[in-house]
């Protein structure tokens, strides 16, 4: 059997335009991806999740970092962290629902650090890190998110108050604006009715 003949009759098929070879397409699109891009990426950014979509509204700011600030400064400058500070965060203007987000699951977690963890909730959290010791978080969105999420302000019992480091997959080093829809829009019509649209 000559590869090199094989390879390239393979080639041909794949640049058919028929319904057959649309079809293979895709399904190597998905073997590739599941099983070459993603593992890759797990090793490369030290965390079983490298990428992950932002599935909510919890760390939209929807304004302007300043209109932002005006709103919701009063929580965070009780909790000891100024404009300057949040200034100086990674992803400062928060995330959209809809944005993929990369994870780095090496190295410590400092305040401002977007967190990726699991929580008592079907999927894990992306919050932002607004204490240290113990590590807590809290979604930047002012409207959704006016206190942390203990165990009893929320229908799963999440607490964000105290996070242990081995449900950490890791923290936010940057995002892909809204590509994440190209997901969610296979789910958004079994959400309950408040969560589903754009923020």
């Amino acid at each position: 059997m000559d590869l090199k003949k094989e390879v390239k009759k393979i080639w041909r098929f794949l640049q058919e335009d028929s319904w057959q070879s649309w079809l293979v397409s895709i399904i190597l699109i998905i073997v590739l991806v599941k099983f070459i891009f993603l593992p890759g990426l797990s090793s490369i950014f030290g965390t079983k999740l490298p990428m992950v979509v932002v599935e909510s509204c919890s760390m939209y700011h929807g304004a302007s970092f300043d209109e932002w600030w005006t709103a919701n400064s009063n929580w965070y400058e009780s909790h000891g962290i100024t404009k300057t500070d949040f200034k100086s965060y990674t992803l400062k203007n928060g995330l959209n629902k809809g944005d993929i987000v990369f994870v780095w699951g090496r190295g410590d977690y400092n305040l401002g650090d977007i967190i990726i963890f699991n929580a008592n909730s079907k999927y894990p959290l992306i919050h932002r890190a607004v204490t240290e010791n113990p590590l807590g978080t809290k979604g930047d969105n002012g409207k959704t998110n006016r206190e942390q999420l203990t165990k009893t302000n929320n229908l799963e019992g999440i607490d964000e108050t105290d996070i242990q480091k081995d449900s950490i997959q890791g923290k936010a080093v940057g995002k892909i604006p809204l590509l994440g829809w190209v997901k969610l829009v296979w789910y958004e019509p079994f959400r309950p009715s408040a969560q589903r649209g754009i923020c």
